[in-house]
C-alpha cells in the first residue's frame, strides 16, 4: 500500500515504497500535531495570534509603548497607536509603523478630549469592525527632581493634568472602547499603573513621584476591580503596576540625569534585583496579561524588580536560647 505525506500546504502526496521509514516518522510527528491541535483551548498556550486580533495602543510613541507595539506586532496584530504630543517620537513610530490602511494605524488623538475618543473609536469600528486588545497606556506625572514644587509659575495646571491623562484618559478611552471589544471572544483589558500608588514621594522614590501622580495611579486598581467585575466574563481586566523601568522613571530621563550618585546608590539599594526594568521586560508582562493570563481578572501584576519589598538584607537564624529538654513556651 503506497504511503501518503502532509506537505506544507497541507495536501496529501502519494510516495512510493522507498520512503517508508521517513514516512512513518512524518505520520508519527503529524499525527502528534494533530493530537496537539486538538486540545481544548485552555490547554494550549493561549488564543492564537493572527490579523484577526486588533490592538489598541496609546503611548506607541514613547520607548515602553514602542516595544509593547514590536512584541505584537511580531505575531502578527493589528495595532491602533493613538498619538498627541512628543512629535519627534511620534515621527518615528510612524517610520517603523508605516500606515499602510490594514496593518497600522497612528491617528492623531487627544485622549482627554470625550469627542476625539468617540471619533477614534467609530474609525476604529469602521476599519477593523471591533477591538481584541485594550492596553491602557496612557499617563503624564512631573518628576519632582525636574518639575519641582506645583507652586512654580511653570507648573501651572500641572495637578490637573497629572490626573486627567493618568486617571481619566484611561476610564474614557475604556469607556468609549468597550462596545467595540464586546464585539469580540476572548477580549482583554490591561491598565499600566505606577506603584508611585504605593509607595508616593517618599523614600529611594521621592525624586521621581509627584504627590497628583501617586494619587492618580493609587485610583487605577480601583477601576481595573471595577471594570473586571463588570465586564466578565467575556472580556478580562488586568492592570501592570511598573516600577523603575529605562526611559520611563530610570536611565534615558531628564530625571535621571538629574540625581545624585548619592540618590541612584540609594534606589539601588532598595531594589532587590539592584537595577531599573527594561521596556521589553514590560512589553512581555503585558504580552502575557493580554493573552496568556486566561484564567486571571481584576488582578494587579507588579513588575517592580521587588523594589516595594525594600532592600533589607534578612540575617540568617539566630542560635536560640532554649536549653535541651527546656519549656519552649514564651
Amino acid at each position: 500500500m503506497a504511503k501518503r505525506k502532509v506537505n506544507e500546504g497541507g495536501s496529501l502526496a502519494r510516495r512510493g515504497a522507498a520512503g517508508d521509514a521517513a514516512d512513518e516518522k512524518s505520520a508519527f510527528s503529524a499525527a502528534i500535531s494533530g493530537m496537539l491541535l486538538a486540545l481544548p483551548d485552555n490547554l494550549n498556550r493561549g488564543p492564537p495570534m493572527s490579523l484577526t486580533h486588533t490592538v489598541l495602543l496609546p503611548g506607541a510613541a514613547r520607548p515602553i509603548g514602542r516595544a509593547i507595539a514590536r512584541r505584537f506586532a511580531e505575531d502578527g496584530c493589528r495595532l491602533i497607536m493613538p498619538v498627541f504630543d512628543w512629535p519627534e517620537s511620534v515621527a518615528e513610530l510612524r517610520r517603523e509603523f508605516p500606515d499602510n490602511g490594514d496593518r497600522f494605524w497612528t491617528p492623531d488623538c487627544d485622549l482627554r478630549s470625550p469627542e476625539r475618543v468617540a471619533e477614534l473609536c467609530a474609525g476604529i469600528g469602521q476599519r477593523f469592525g471591533g477591538l481584541d486588545i485594550l492596553i491602557n497606556n496612557i499617563e503624564r506625572g512631573g518628576m519632582p527632581v525636574v518639575h519641582g514644587s506645583y507652586d512654580l509659575p511653570i507648573n501651572a495646571g500641572q495637578w490637573r493634568r497629572e490626573f486627567a491623562t493618568t486617571l481619566e484618559a484611561k476610564r474614557l478611552l475604556f469607556e468609549r472602547a468597550l462596545p467595540l471589544l464586546q464585539r469580540r471572544e476572548r477580549a482583554a483589558v490591561v491598565n499600566i499603573s505606577s506603584i508611585a500608588a504605593l509607595c508616593g514621594r517618599a523614600g529611594a522614590a521621592a525624586p521621581f513621584f509627584s504627590e497628583g501622580y501617586s494619587l492618580a495611579n493609587r485610583a487605577i486598581a480601583g477601576l481595573t476591580e471595577a471594570w473586571a467585575r463588570t465586564v466578565a466574563p467575556a472580556i478580562r481586566v488586568n492592570e501592570l503596576m511598573l516600577g523603575f523601568v529605562e526611559s520611563r522613571h530610570g536611565e534615558g530621563t531628564r530625571g535621571w540625569a538629574a540625581l545624585s550618585e548619592a540618590e541612584r546608590a540609594a534606589l539601588d539599594r532598595h531594589t532587590p534585583l539592584g537595577r531599573r526594568g527594561k521596556p521589553e521586560e514590560v512589553a512581555e508582562a503585558v504580552y502575557f496579561l493580554a493573552l496568556r493570563a486566561t484564567y486571571m481578572t481584576g488582578a494587579v501584576l507588579r513588575l517592580d524588580g521587588g523594589y516595594m519589598l525594600g532592600g533589607e538584607e534578612t540575617p540568617p537564624l539566630p542560635p536560640g536560647i532554649l536549653a535541651a529538654g527546656e519549656d519552649s513556651a514564651p
